[in-house]
């Protein structure tokens, strides 16, 4: 536990590196569409509960390990953002099934340390194309469905995202009071 606060309050913080393919703005609402390369992830997930009910034992369970707890005892500084992928159900609303990742930091990606809890996978993710529509304040499952409403109204039915599933990423740590900076993300389908 000391090493996940360790880790968090003075450890180095990699933002995802990304390339910006363009900003647009629509009835107001800026969003961006960016390309990320393959990356590997540590992800853990969770069926049966809401979205507020596990996401912070299933984040805590991903700090712990990229803060020393993991075979190596390597505290690995922390890659933002965290990205916990959602499955909206026709009425909008959050199935009981996510996934909370968060990326390896670049210095670990060839050998991620070995997570000591069986929970945690090692998984690589191939590079992708997203819709980015950034929001502020402390974001849980209302504040994350509102803000992909928006975003869905914005692209439109023509846009080719995926609609079964999209990502709610967050960038800064629970204590971080003011200036919050969350997203959300929608994969745009490849042609």
């Amino acid at each position: 536990m000391f090493g996940m606060l360790k880790n968090s309050l003075f450890g180095t913080t990699e933002e995802t590196e990304y390339k910006l393919l363009s900003s647009e703005t629509k009835e107001g609402v800026s969003f961006e569409v960016r390309r990320y390369d393959a990356s590997k992830y540590a992800a853990v997930s969770s069926e049966g509960r809401s979205f507020d009910q596990v996401t912070g034992e299933l984040v805590k369970k991903l700090l712990m390990y990229i803060g020393g707890d993991n075979q190596q005892g390597e505290a690995m500084g922390t890659a933002t953002p965290l990205i916990i992928t959602v499955y909206p159900r026709n009425d909008g609303v959050l199935s009981r099934r996510l996934v909370v990742g968060i990326r390896i930091p670049t210095m670990y990606q060839q050998s991620p340390p070995t997570p000591t809890d069986s929970a945690i996978r090692i998984e690589e993710r191939p590079g992708m194309t997203v819709y980015a529509l950034q929001f502020g304040g402390f974001a849980g499952e209302s504040e994350y469905r509102a803000e992909a409403l928006r975003l869905t109204r914005i692209l439109g039915e023509t846009a080719p995202f995926q609609r079964k599933q999209y990502f709610c990423c967050c960038f800064d740590p629970p204590f971080k009071p003011y200036g919050r900076r969350n997203e959300v993300w929608f994969l745009q389908e490849e042609p």
